[in-house]
């Protein structure tokens, strides 16, 4: 062992080391890494006079968390818009964008977020006629949960240039209601609104990042993946992660991946000579990140058998087979990890085939690009084997079960929605499972994401797939270890051995001590990032 004075000691508790490695009562840090860890008497040589002693007293202190998929900055700016997640009258959301437009300039943006129709009294979308009614003098934009469609009222329509006699734009759709414009926008139709949306100045979407860091903090995560970097405002949003990190204020480590294919700035990227695994670790560039279809709760993910009640609804398709193939090779040719949105099977098969093409017959020099799947929901098993066969690395999010779960049921039924997003069916595979949100679509609460992962339980209680369902020594490996995996940084981080990142989350209990239930209960004390503690919920380290 060795004989530094550690930086700070963590001692009196429950320290879960990582899956396999076991449980200890303390851990050590020096330098920003991990020196050390066994029993309080083991460590008791490393405390000095300048050691920083943290008592745990019984607390549970794990490898930091990693969400996996979050659009972190897209979370921080929303901060300031309308919360519409927790609505359930449509006439309590509207009074919400109401009194957002009695303090509103006219002509100023009004942004919403967060609303599932299923979920509100009338059962459907608001119409642009109702918002029109609350914001008569201005562009109003509500975005649904899952990020794919949203409602514009008359004076953003006018804005994007949209009327009754606009062609549907490819792998999106505009909605029409006896011949009038419902505002209702899908897909890529979202993309006729963002164009003509004023632009954030570079400061601004900074400061997107940092409230969206401290957010992220004061939860217990030390990492957060970006899956999409310029899906609000281009090649712009890099250059605010890098002003953020240029002036110091990261507090959290960040995986960003730049959105690529038609939408995106791959070319600007590669003119850059951005490759994935650039950066250092507190900013790194990820994979090109494409997208492939939409959401099943918006019944716009590609599925290969109609929703419920919809015989003609087979989802959307983002693009056409060769053009989706030929963005996939060129990125894996010059040297990318590639990752895209694929959620149901009719997408998952196109993005499967894109990358078994891409990678040929080589597939065992290959199999380490770690190419992934973002979502990956609803698969079936010849698809799971072709991803094992691969390497083909998935990125579920099981809080959509928690909050969906009893959605889908509805629009897809039982049957389907027991294999929905199978980390158990994933892990066993070796392919190793990323935990994540993908917030501000679901909550970034890692507590309901961890509950729902070992139960297979909804918001409502209903049970979905328990064959599916996880041990809590194996959630946590999700959260930590195969989302380190899936950024090829599973050498510095992802556990608490000897030699790792100091990153680490302590909790407010004993997760391991209490029923599964009290889970959703819980919160994080400690964020600690590189040995610095960058939450302190309790100010125990002042």
């Amino acid at each position: 062992m060795s004989t530094a004075k550690a930086d700070l000691v963590l001692r009196g508790g429950k320290v879960f080391l990582g899956l396999g490695a076991g449980f200890t009562e303390s851990v050590a840090i020096w330098g920003g890494r991990v020196i050390a860890h066994g029993s309080d008497s083991e460590l008791e040589s490393l405390i000095g006079t300048d050691t920083r002693v943290i008592e745990l007293n019984g607390r549970l202190a794990t490898p930091g968390l990693n969400d996996a998929h979050q659009h972190l900055m897209s979370v921080g700016l929303g901060l300031s818009e309308i919360d519409c997640k927790k609505d359930t009258r449509l006439q309590d959301m509207l009074q919400k964008v109401k009194e957002k437009a009695a303090t509103a300039k006219p002509g100023e943006w009004i942004f919403g977020r967060g609303y599932d129709h299923f979920e509100l009294d009338m059962k459907r979308h608001p119409f642009r006629e109702e918002l029109d009614q609350v914001a008569p003098n201005n562009p109003v934009y509500l975005k649904r949960t899952c990020g794919h469609m949203g409602v514009a009222n008359s004076v953003a329509l006018t804005a994007a240039g949209i009327d009754e006699g606009t062609a549907q734009p490819d792998g999106g759709h505009i909605e029409s209601q006896n011949g009038k414009l419902t505002g209702l926008l899908q897909e890529r139709a979202q993309e006729m609104i963002t164009k003509v949306l004023s632009d954030h100045t570079i400061d601004a979407l900074a400061e997107g990042v940092r409230a969206g860091q401290q957010h992220n903090l004061a939860l217990g995560f030390t990492s957060v993946t970006d899956p999409g970097v310029g899906l609000r405002q281009g090649y712009d949003e890099w250059l605010a992660y890098q002003q953020l990190r240029r002036q110091g204020g990261f507090g959290l480590r960040m995986h960003l991946m730049p959105l690529a294919g038609a939408s995106g700035w791959p070319d600007r990227a590669m003119d850059l000579g951005l490759m994935t695994g650039d950066g250092d670790e507190w900013l790194r560039v990820g994979p090109m990140k494409l997208f492939t279809d939409g959401s099943a709760g918006g019944k716009t993910a590609a599925m290969f058998n109609p929703y419920i009640g919809e015989p003609e609804n087979l989802g959307i398709m983002i693009y056409e087979d060769q053009q989706l193939f030929d963005y996939v090779k060129d990125y894996h040719d010059r040297g990318y990890q590639v990752a895209t949105h694929a959620i149901g099977d009719r997408a998952i098969e196109q993005i499967l085939t894109a990358y078994e093409l891409a990678i040929g017959n080589d597939v065992e020099t290959q199999r380490n690009r770690r190419h992934r799947i973002e979502h990956c929901g609803f698969l079936n098993a010849d698809q799971l084997a072709r991803m094992q066969r691969i390497g083909v690395l998935p990125a579920p999010q099981s809080i959509f079960m928690y909050e969906f779960g009893d959605l889908y049921l509805d629009v897809l039924g039982e049957e389907v929605s027991a294999k929905a997003y199978p980390f158990r069916s994933f892990l066993d595979a070796g392919l190793y499972p990323s935990a994540s949100s993908d917030a501000p679509v679901s909550s970034t609460n890692p507590f309901q994401n961890l509950y729902s992962m070992i139960t297979r339980k909804t918001k409502r209680g209903t049970l979905i797939g328990g064959n599916e369902a996880l041990t809590l020594e194996e959630a946590l490996h999700c959260y930590s270890y195969c989302g380190a995996y899936g950024s090829f940084e599973e050498g510095i981080k992802g556990t608490l051995k000897q030699g790792q990142l100091g990153d680490i989350t302590v909790f407010d209990r004993d997760l391991f001590a209490i029923e599964p239930g009290e889970i959703l209960e819980a919160s994080a004390d400690l964020a600690i990032v590189g040995g610095e503690i960058m939450f302190d919920r309790q100010a125990e380290a002042a």
